[in-house]
């Protein structure tokens, strides 16, 4: 009886919350317009980003595979170690991940993860916490060079070292929940077998293939790999990134047409309301820019749109930037991202404390380029 009525308490909430936001959605869009967006919003990702990622993933995936086949991971891990140990709790190779999530997008370190080679390095703790570590990399490069077209490269680099934080204090909150909410199983290796044995088992599989083959059937097996990653990402992307694009984005520039990318600000309305604590921590004066780290939870993209209205209104001061660039990069999408990398991962339980620690992580990459920003100027 208690479980029936658990959960009839359970389904009446659940509709009522439904009802409740479909309802506040649907009476300002209008009932079609809404659903007309809902699903133009999904085909749009899913031609627009999803196959966009998935390329990316086929890319990375082969690259990987190659690095791992020729030696290259096991370099990096000797060179790197004593830099990525007592930073980031993390083993040497992962900065191959922050590389190329920085020159790419978050789930270029899935595909990483997804090498035996590469995913050997790892204690569970440890690659679980992945998810978090490439994240605050992702699109960095493109974030940082969008930056610099705004004239003040000093402050978009004082942006770099608050995400370069940002990555050390999520990574490192990542493990701790992680390893305090399964201890026993997140100590264990990922992969049992030792390097020497995985380095057999390379020479192994290529002794009857000479240099070209081994270069061809890695490219081809890490692009595969890479290929069946960008199929798991799809309901992430799609269901998350459309919900969070729907309460952040208002109508278009005719109102609501039912187009791709509209919604109702919700988001940025409820940032309005606690505007004192953006100034004071962000140094925003120009509320209008609450705009930018709202629309980065979903898209680091879509929040680099919004930069030429900025620059126009003359809100784009050297703070601003730095802060932007900071908190741009080190969320850069992670709301629409974090869940699908974790479920390609088979962590899914883990989803809520890779979202709290990167939320933190984010808040204090955006003070910290901003304090920075502060003593430097002050210099």
């Amino acid at each position: 009886m208690k479980a029936s009525k658990r959960s009839t308490i359970e389904a009446v909430v659940f509709l009522t919350i439904l009802v409740a936001v479909f309802w506040a959605l649907g009476a300002r869009m209008g009932g079609g317009n809404m659903l007309k967006t809902m699903m133009n919003t999904a085909h749009d990702l899913l031609l627009n980003t999803v196959f966009y990622l998935m390329g990316i993933t086929v890319l990375t995936g082969a690259l990987s595979k190659l690095l791992a086949e020729f030696g290259v991971v096991s370099l990096l891990e000797k060179f790197l170690r004593p830099l990525m140990k007592p930073l980031f709790n993390l083993p040497g190779v992962a900065a191959l991940g922050a590389i190329m999530t920085f020159l790419s997008d978050n789930p270029a370190i899935i595909a990483l993860s997804k090498d035996r080679s590469f995913a050997s390095y790892f204690k569970k703790y440890q690659l679980v916490s992945l998810t978090n570590f490439g994240t605050a990399f992702g699109m960095g490069f493109v974030v940082l060079i969008t930056m610099f077209g705004y004239g003040n490269v000093s402050a978009a680099f004082i942006g770099l070292f608050g995400a370069f934080c940002g990555s050390i204090i999520s990574t490192r909150l990542m493990q701790r929940s992680c390893r305090k909410a399964w201890p026993e199983e997140m100590e264990e290796k990922v992969i049992e077998a030792s390097q020497e044995e995985l380095a057999e088992e390379r020479i192994e599989g290529g002794r009857k293939d000479g240099i070209f083959m081994r270069f061809l059937n890695a490219m081809l097996d890490g692009g595969k790999n890479g290929v069946e990653l960008g199929l798991q990402i799809i309901p992430g992307v799609l269901i998350i990134t459309t919900a969070v694009i729907m309460v952040t984005f208002g109508p278009g520039a005719d109102g609501y047409t039912g187009a791709a990318t509209q919604g109702v600000p919700i988001l940025p309305w409820l940032a309005g309301k606690i505007h004192w604590v953006f100034e004071w921590l962000f140094g925003f004066q120009a509320m209008e820019l609450i705009a930018f780290p709202m629309t980065a939870l979903g898209s680091v993209g879509a929040s680099l749109g919004l930069l030429p209205s900025f620059n126009a209104a003359g809100f784009l001061d050297g703070n601003a930037i730095a802060v932007c660039t900071a908190i741009g990069m080190c969320w850069s999408g992670y709301l629409s991202t974090h869940t699908a990398m974790l479920d390609s991962l088979g962590w899914r339980k883990a989803i809520p404390k890779a979202l709290g620690a990167h939320t933190i992580a984010g808040l204090c990459a955006g003070i910290i380029a901003h304090f920075s920003f502060l003593i430097i100027s002050m210099l």
